[in-house]
């Protein structure tokens, strides 16, 4: 009988240590969104404009 006092021992402790690191991974700061860089922030007439819809997805790939 004592060797699987000692498994659910083991085992007892794998549960606890999974949940704290859930807890701990869950409990991790964010970081602050990047700025755009200043290139994306100008507009001209050809190529690339920086429209209310682009700043959008910017905004949501950084979170």
């Amino acid at each position: 009988m004592k060797p699987s006092a000692t498994r659910r021992t083991f085992f007892g402790a794998m549960g606890a240590a999974a949940s704290l690191a859930a807890i701990a991974i869950s409990k991790k700061p964010t970081a602050a969104p990047a700025a755009l860089p200043t290139a994306l922030t100008e507009t001209s007439k050809k190529g690339y404009q920086l429209s209310e819809h682009v700043k959008r997805y910017y905004r949501s790939t950084v979170a």
